[in-house]
């Protein structure tokens, strides 16, 4: 019985995986373009060092970005790898999944457009709070 259950959780899981592969195999391709692309000193000229404004930057990119999350994950970790402020990369990641500027218009419809505003905009703004507070633990553990 448990050994039926495993087998068709395994299955499921493969297909899930298959599924999902050339997604992933997409995503690498396209972020193995942005450092060809998109020169280190073009998006370091954004991040100042400052908490504050590199946390605000980060969330301003990451809103008005759009794509899966597993691209902004990949993303960060390129950007952390040039030199980009881990305030920066964890505002950018938050505001890529939690904020929706391309989606606003579709949002707006379905839920309202009231709803819709204060929503991306406490989202952006939880972005910069959860960057900061982030990094804080961090360097105190």
């Amino acid at each position: 019985m448990i050994i039926d259950k495993l087998k068709k959780s395994a299955i499921k899981s493969f297909k899930s995986l298959y599924k999902m592969l050339p997604l992933i195999l997409g995503v690498l391709l396209l972020v193995s373009l942005i450092p060809v692309l998109i020169p280190k000193s073009f998006y370091l000229r954004f991040f100042q060092k400052n908490p504050i404004l590199d946390s605000v930057t980060g969330s301003i990119i990451g809103s008005i970005s759009a794509g899966s999350p597993i691209t902004s994950y990949i993303l960060g970790g390129e950007f952390l790898k040039d030199g980009v402020s881990l305030f920066a990369v964890t505002a950018f990641i938050v505001a890529w999944v939690t904020v929706g500027i391309i989606q606003l218009p579709a949002e707006s419809l379905i839920l309202g457009k009231k709803f819709a505003i204060i929503r991306n905009a406490t989202s952006f703004l939880f972005a910069i709070i959860v960057a900061l507070i982030t990094v804080f633990l961090l360097n105190v553990i």
